[in-house]
C-alpha cells in the first residue's frame, strides 16, 4: 500500500498505483491534520469574510453569501463548472488526477472535511474512476473544469468508469453501499481549486517518457551496432570531457548494451595501426550524426526528464488551492497557489524533447531504409523480391507523418495565455492543455519507435549477423521476433505496429539509465 499524506509521493509511487495494482492508505497523522484544518476553518470563518465560504467566486467575490446559502454555494460551484467537452480522460489519466488531488488535500491546508479524502481513497482502491473531460481548464484557478467533474462524481452525480463501462455515479455508489460526499463547508472549492489534473496527466507523461528514452537508447545502440560503427563516439574518454550529466549517462548506457558486441569496431584497429593506401576511402571515417551524436542528442532529453520529474513531484506534494487554511498559525492566506505555470512550462519542455526523440528515431529509420546511405541493406530492408515487394516502405510514411505532427504540436502552450473569467483570470497557464498535448506527442513517439523496432530486427535478418550481436541485442531480437515475424510478403502491418508498441512500453520500463 502507498501511504498518502506523510511521505512525499514520487513518480514511482504513481506508477505502482496506476499500472501495478497498488492500493493507497491514508496516513493517520495526516488525516488528523485534515480534521484540525477543517475544525479550525469552521470556527474561524464565523463573522469573517473568507473567500469561497461566505463570498461568491471569482469576479463575483464581492457578493456576500448568507449563512443558509453557504452549502448550496458549493453544490452550485461544482455543478456549474462541470462543463467539460471532448473525450473523457483515459483511466490512467483520471486515476492519476484523483491521486494527485488526494495527496494535495492530505497536506492539511485546505479546510476540507475528512470524509472527502476518505471517499477519494476508497474510490481509488475500488477502481471507480471519475469521468473527467479533456477540455475545459485554463490552468489559472487550477484545473477548475476538470476537477469540477471529479467533484461531481464525489457528490454522486455524473458518470464513473467501473470495470471498463460507464455507469451513473449514483448507481455505482448504491452498488457499493456507499454514500456520496456531503458538503460541510468548502468541499466544492477545495476539490476544484488546484493543479491536480495537469499534474496527474504530467505524472503519467513522465512515466512513459522515461520508458521512451530507454527504448530510444536501445534502438540507437543496436542501429550503431548493425552499421559496424566505431566505438569512440560513445566512449567514456570522449564524453566525459563534455560536462553534461545526461550525455555521459546515455553514452554509458550504450556501452553497457554493446559491451560484448562483435560488430562494433575500434578505430585504431582500422584507421590508426595500419598503412592506408587508398586515395578515396570506401568506408566512412565518421558516421552520420543520427548515429554518431546520440549521446549529445539524447543527453538533453535525459536531463530534461530529471528536471520535469522534480517539478512534478514538488507540485504533487504541494498545497495548490486557494485560500490556504493554516490552523497552526490560526490564519487564512489568500493567493494563487492554483496557478499552473510550473507544470505548464515543464510539460512544454517535455513535449519538445519527446518530439526531438521522435525526430532522431525517424532519421535512424530513414538511414536503415535508404540503401544508398547505409550501403549494407536492401532498399526498405526488403526480404522479398525487389520491385515486386515493398519491405517497410509503407511504414516509413506513417513514421514521417507522425513526426511532422509532433513538430507542429510542439509550440509551447505556456505562452498561449487568453484572458477570461471577466478578466479576473487575466493571465493563465493553459497547464492541462500543455499536459494533454504532451500526452499526444508521447503516444505518437511510441508509434514511431515501433516502426523503427521493426526495421532494426528486419535488418538483423537481412545481415544474418545474429551470432555477432551483443548479448543484450540478441535478447532484444528474440523478444521482438516472438511478437512478430519477418516482413517478406506484403501484408497489412498495422496490427504488428500496435503489438510492438505494447512491447516497447514493457521494454522501456526495464532499461536502467
Amino acid at each position: 500500500m502507498i501511504k498518502v499524506g506523510q511521505e512525499r509521493l514520487s513518480v514511482s509511487d504513481f506508477e505502482k498505483v496506476l499500472y501495478y495494482g497498488e492500493g493507497v492508505e491514508l496516513d493517520n497523522g495526516a488525516l488528523e491534520n485534515v480534521e484540525k484544518s477543517f475544525s479550525f476553518l469552521k470556527t474561524y470563518s464565523q463573522h469573517k469574510i473568507i473567500y469561497g465560504i461566505n463570498t461568491g467566486l471569482g469576479p463575483m467575490a464581492q457578493y456576500k453569501i448568507s449563512d443558509e446559502d453557504q452549502r448550496q454555494l458549493q453544490y452550485n460551484l461544482i455543478r456549474s463548472h462541470s462543463s467539460g467537452s471532448g473525450q473523457p480522460l483515459t483511466e490512467d489519466l483520471s486515476r492519476a488526477t484523483m491521486l494527485a488531488r488526494l495527496n494535495s488535500l492530505m497536506q492539511g491546508f485546505s479546510g476540507i472535511h475528512p470524509s472527502a479524502v476518505e471517499l477519494l481513497a476508497y474510490l481509488l482502491n475500488k477502481r471507480i474512476t471519475a469521468c473527467i473531460f479533456e477540455r475545459g481548464g485554463v490552468g489559472a484557478s487550477g484545473d477548475l473544469v476538470q476537477l469540477a467533474h471529479l467533484a461531481l462524481n464525489l457528490i454522486g452525480e455524473g458518470e464513473v468508469l467501473v470495470e471498463g463501462s460507464w455507469k451513473s455515479a449514483r448507481e455505482a455508489f448504491t452498488a457499493m453501499n456507499t454514500k456520496p460526499l456531503e458538503v460541510h463547508l468548502r468541499e466544492g472549492l477545495a476539490l476544484m481549486n488546484g493543479t491536480s489534473a495537469m499534474t496527474g496527466v504530467g505524472m503519467v507523461n513522465i512515466i512513459h517518457a522515461q520508458h521512451l528514452l530507454g527504448c530510444s537508447v536501445v534502438l540507437s545502440a543496436i542501429t550503431n551496432e548493425l552499421m559496424k560503427s566505431f566505438d569512440d563516439h560513445f566512449s567514456f574518454e570522449l564524453n566525459h570531457v563534455k560536462h553534461h550529466h545526461g550525455q555521459s549517462k546515455i553514452a554509458e548506457a550504450i556501452r553497457n548494451i554493446l559491451v560484448d558486441s562483435k560488430l562494433i569496431r575500434k578505430r585504431p584497429d582500422h584507421l590508426y595501426h595500419r598503412k592506408i593506401e587508398e586515395a578515396i576511402f570506401t568506408d566512412k571515417v565518421q558516421e552520420y550524426y543520427s548515429l554518431r551524436c546520440v549521446p549529445q542528442i539524447l543527453g538533453p532529453v535525459f536531463d530534461t526528464l530529471l528536471e520535469v520529474k522534480q517539478v512534478l513531484e514538488d507540485e504533487v506534494n504541494s498545497v495548490n488551492d486557494n485560500p490556504i487554511i493554516d490552523h497552526q498559525r490560526e490564519n487564512v492566506y489568500h493567493g494563487g497557489n492554483f496557478h499552473g505555470d510550473y507544470v505548464s512550462l515543464s510539460m512544454d519542455k517535455l513535449k519538445i524533447v519527446m518530439t526531438k526523440l521522435s525526430m532522431l528515431s525517424e532519421r535512424q529509420l530513414n538511414y536503415l531504409l535508404n540503401d544508398k546511405l547505409n550501403q549494407k541493406l536492401s532498399p526498405f530492408i526488403n526480404l522479398g523480391k525487389l520491385g515486386l515487394n515493398f519491405g517497410l516502405q509503407g511504414m516509413q510514411f506513417t513514421a514521417t507523418s507522425t513526426v511532422a505532427e509532433n513538430q507542429t504540436m510542439s509550440f509551447p502552450m505556456y505562452l498561449h495565455s487568453i484572458s477570461n473569467n471577466n478578466d479576473n483570470q487575466d493571465i493563465v497557464s493553459m497547464g492541462c492543455n500543455a499536459a494533454l498535448m504532451t500526452r499526444k506527442v508521447i503516444d505518437n513517439c511510441f508509434d514511431v519507435l515501433a516502426i523503427q523496432t521493426l526495421a532494426v530486427v528486419q535488418a538483423i535478418d537481412y545481415l544474418k549477423c545474429h551470432a555477432r550481436l551483443s548479448t543484450f541485442s540478441h535478447r532484444f531480437y528474440e523478444e521482438v521476433r516472438s511478437v512478430v515475424g519477418p516482413i517478406i510478403e506484403d501484408e497489412p502491418r498495422y496490427k504488428e505496429i500496435k503489438l510492438i508498441r505494447e512491447y516497447l512500453i514493457t521494454l522501456g520500463s526495464t532499461v536502467k539509465l
